[in-house]
């Protein structure tokens, strides 16, 4: 009896200590992820401004050579509002450097591999150019290691939104858009496409345009933005 009283005791408090470990666990893991993402959206802005710096240009000339206002890009600069990828192309243009400059790690001249694991934890996120500037799309750079590259693959996370009004940009290039999940609507110049899983697209990017989620539902996308240099 005394045994079985011993052991129920252990039983106990290896199932209290354990709770304690997994909600402990839990709330960590929760947290570096949320860290995680907030350090990749800095690094953002640390990239772009430092490269602006060391080419002494001032964010007034960054504006006038990108079309953007300077409020814009100042607040892309210290980490208060990510659009979405056109005007971080457009400032990239205007820099006179890639895209991926502001995402890359390190220079892998290789072939690169992007584990499902590792995307967890670098995603970007972006407001997808709605009035309220929530984050409504979340990023995962799947060569960011590439050196030297043209094409920029990502897996995107749409979040569901009841936006209607959205400003559509235009950059030079190509992109290409596989739905793996979910409905996205893409405004493209004056036409309207509704896509579902399975479906795809590929337009010139010179045309005004902007990808979301259909009205009120979530989505996950493979999209390749080609960016000529």
């Amino acid at each position: 009896m005394a045994k079985r009283l011993t052991f129920c005791k252990f039983l106990y408090k290896f199932t209290y200590n354990s709770e304690i470990f997994y909600t402990f666990a839990g709330n960590f893991v929760t947290k570096w992820s949320f860290y995680m993402m907030s350090h990749q959206q800095t690094i953002v802005g640390l990239k772009i401004k430092g490269i602006r710096e060391d080419k002494h240009l001032s964010v007034e000339e960054i504006a006038e050579r990108s079309g953007l206002s300077v409020d814009q890009i100042m607040s892309i600069e210290n980490d208060q509002y990510l659009p979405s990828l056109g005007p971080l192309i457009k400032i990239a243009r205007a820099l006179g450097v890639r895209l991926g400059t502001f995402l890359d790690d390190n220079d892998e001249l290789g072939p690169v591999v992007s584990r499902a694991e590792d995307r967890l934890d670098n995603s970007i996120s972006f407001s997808n150019d709605t009035a309220d500037a929530r984050k409504h799309m979340e990023y995962h750079a799947l060569a960011k290691q590439k050196a030297g590259r043209h094409m920029e693959p990502f897996i995107i996370d749409i979040n569901p939104s009841e936006e209607k009004n959205f400003k559509l940009s235009a950059h030079e290039g190509e992109e290409f858009i596989y739905v793996m999940s979910g409905e996205v609507e893409i405004d493209y110049g004056k036409e309207k496409y509704l896509l579902k899983e399975g479906d795809s697209i590929f337009y010139d990017s010179i045309v005004e345009h902007h990808v979301h989620g259909a009205i009120g539902k979530s989505a996950r996308i493979l999209a390749v933005v080609y960016i000529p240099f």
